[in-house]
């Protein structure tokens, strides 16, 4: 299965098998410190153990890539990532939701670390200044991926349905509609695999001498 991926075009972040060979070109002013990024990697691993690792090769890679884009791709790039990010601030503040507390725990490093200004790349540097923002809740996402997607899903759901009474009682009405769909969706399924008239020839009833 495929790794969760805040957007659904995934940064061009290596794994080790397919690294690219040789020595990587250096773009960009930035000096990136090897402690400075093993910090970095430990606050991933603290907020997803299973995460890729995050090395100078890697980071340089990255860093390349971007800045090989047209500018207002690369800015796309960002924003759409931070845009999750305000999603999940919004999950954290909203009093209708019940947060996992293992995940919003979660959530709570990965802002404290985008809500600085001194992280592993200074977030004044122009256009490379979100990157390693970005490329944390890139990595991460898999840690809450999963209460952020139902978080979304329930938000469309109060929009469109307007459930009554306390968040709890939403949140009740959202898991009994979308199990009556599911349960719907399912019995089509099944109705569209059956056949309701017997298929080949009929059987021979009489038979003539």
């Amino acid at each position: 299965m495929s790794v969760p991926t805040p957007t659904a075009d995934p940064l061009p972040y290596y794994s080790h098998d397919s690294a690219p060979d040789g020595r990587i070109e250096t773009r960009g002013n930035l000096s990136l410190r090897s402690e400075a990024i093993a910090r970095f990697d430990a606050l991933l691993h603290e907020i997803h153990p299973d995460a890729a690792r995050v090395d100078p090769a890697r980071l340089q890679h990255l860093v390349n890539w971007l800045l090989a884009l047209p500018a207002d791709v690369a800015h796309g790039v960002l924003d759409r990532r931070l845009q999750r990010v305000e999603e999940l601030r919004a999950m954290l503040d909203d009093a209708d939701w019940d947060n996992e507390p293992a995940t919003r725990a979660r959530i709570l490093k990965l802002l404290a670390y985008i809500d600085r200004d001194d992280d592993l790349i200074a977030d004044h540097e122009p256009m490379l200044g979100l990157l390693d923002d970005v490329l944390l809740i890139e990595l991460a996402w898999p840690a809450f991926a999963d209460e952020a997607e139902e978080y979304r899903d329930f938000c469309a759901y109060r929009d469109d349905q307007h459930p009554g009474g306390s968040g709890q009682d939403q949140r009740s009405a959202w898991v009994r509609d979308r199990v009556a769909e599911i349960a719907l969706w399912q019995h089509h399924l099944r109705v569209n695999g059956s056949h309701y008239a017997q298929s080949g020839d009929p059987p021979i009833r009489f038979r003539v001498s």
